[in-house]
């Protein structure tokens, strides 16, 4: 009993850890964290289109290119980027509200594509792994000891020795894993700025990112055992980074005006989606007639009830840009989230159109077909709404959608199928198998319906 004792409480504390560590792999690690859940992702097309543009050539240049390497904007408001996985880059929406420039957003980027680059998740993994054998090891030898001391009559010097022994290695593992974390988050320092010189562009703006946190963690880190830390204290990493940085030959690089322009658009419809009114209206004032700030002035205005107001605005934004897939987008979303799904279907279709059939576009085209309860759009929608879904496979919203015009359409089998695909992706897996189950009768045996809904009957619950 004594030695099981010894290895639950060890295992928890290595546990702890194990997830600090996880949680170390970003610069900027977020202090919450989501217990049991994965984390809350948004969906933007225009975000993730910029963030891909972004990327793709320091994928390139890393040799990562053909490894679909996938961005995915975190609902959280702290500004933060990692790695979890071998196959996204993980955005939090603070990140890109609080880039003033595209450069600081990329050179970011460039610092987490050093991780996938250097193969860090799974050198961490190894490093985990060895650590948790050591400790295993540590703990069966001090728990030997305190059972020895216990069966000589509380030998007290047996004891301590046992204990010693269970802290000791717990200790110096723990500064190892650290340390090692140092060495990778400063080998993903050099390796963004080389990826960003290899791309012609400059470094400076990952140095201006790290530099304003360091002033902000200065205080948090005064006194801080260095040896502790898992990422370089923050004056030395930024000095290193600083002086390695300044040598690129694009260090005075400034981004494109018309990345700027499309940077800071982006920010302006974060900033009215995630943001208070008022604080949008401060950001943006009426005083500001810059095209980002007429755009978050008539999202917020659209979701903030005065639909009229709302409209007027987009028709302005159109007519200076006419071929902006987004500002259709946006007009056709406040039709349909006003309870007006017919007005939005010609907006929307002209979205799709400009937006080279968006797939995340084409299900907000479907949802306003099924949306208007005319049967005759029964077809269309269902042809939009596979299309969308084939190249969006992850998002719920389009089987949900898909599963409604099959109903109407009195398509029960693809309909209950379509029902369990949204449920699995929400993470329902009791419902999606309900769902599948029933679509199996449905179907005939060993059609690619039944077969499709067998496969879910049959899988574990998608990992979040």
């Amino acid at each position: 009993m004594l030695l099981q004792i010894a290895l639950r409480k060890k295992a928890s504390t290595l546990t702890a850890v194990v997830t600090a560590a996880a949680m170390a792999l970003s610069p900027f690690a977020s202090a919450r964290a989501q217990e049991g859940k994965g984390p809350p992702v948004l969906r933007d097309t225009e975000t993730e289109q910029l963030l891909r543009e972004y990327t793709r050539p320091i994928l390139r240049v890393a040799g990562l290119e053909k490894q679909n390497i996938r961005m995915v904007i975190i609902n959280d408001s702290t500004f933060n980027a990692f790695v979890a996985d071998g196959r996204r880059i993980f955005v939090n929406y603070g990140a890109i509200l609080q880039s003033e420039t595209p450069n600081q957003l990329i050179g970011v980027l460039a610092h987490e594509t050093g991780h996938l680059a250097g193969g860090h998740l799974a050198k961490l993994r190894e490093q985990l792994a060895g650590a948790q054998t050591q400790m295993i090891i540590a703990m069966l030898l001090g728990a030997g000891a305190l059972a020895a001391g216990a069966s000589r009559g509380g030998n007290n010097g047996l004891a301590n020795a046992g204990a010693a022994a269970i802290a000791g290695p717990q200790e110096m593992i723990r500064r190892s894993l650290l340390s090692y974390q140092r060495q990778q988050e400063e080998n993903a320092d050099r390796a963004g700025v080389k990826f960003l010189t290899a791309t012609q562009q400059s470094p400076k703006g990952m140095y201006e990112t790290f530099k304003r946190f360091t002033s902000e963690s200065l205080f948090a880190a005064r006194g801080a055992d260095p040896y502790l830390q898992s990422h370089p204290m923050p004056a030395e990493r930024v000095a290193a980074l600083q002086e390695f940085a300044s040598t690129s030959p694009y260090w005075d690089k400034m981004d494109d005006p018309a990345l700027q322009l499309r940077h800071d658009m982006v920010r302006a419809k974060i900033s009215a989606f995630m943001e208070r009114p008022e604080t949008v209206y401060r950001r943006y004032p009426q005083t500001n007639d810059s095209l980002p700030a007429r755009y978050a002035r008539a999202i917020s205005t659209y979701l903030h009830g005065d639909l009229r107001s709302a409209l007027s605005q987009i028709d302005a934004l159109i007519a200076v840009q006419p071929n902006n897939p987004y500002f259709y987008e946006v007009r056709g979303q406040a039709l349909l989230e006003s309870g007006k799904p017919a007005d939005a279907i010609a907006p929307l279709r002209k979205a799709v159109a400009l937006s080279n059939n968006a797939p995340l576009i084409e299900m907000l085209l479907g949802q306003a077909l099924v949306g208007t309860d005319n049967k005759a759009y029964t077809d269309d929608a269902i042809k939009i709404l596979r299309a969308a879904v084939a190249r969006e496979p992850e998002a719920p919203i389009g089987f949900t959608q898909l599963a409604m015009a099959y109903g109407r359409k009195g398509d029960y089998a693809e309909a209950d199928l379509a029902s369990a695909q949204a449920a699995y992706l929400r993470g329902d897996n009791k419902t999606a198998r309900e769902l599948a189950t029933r679509a199996k009768t449905r179907f005939a045996v060993g059609t690619p319906g039944w077969v499709r809904a067998d496969d879910i009957v049959a899988s574990k619950p998608p990992r979040n």
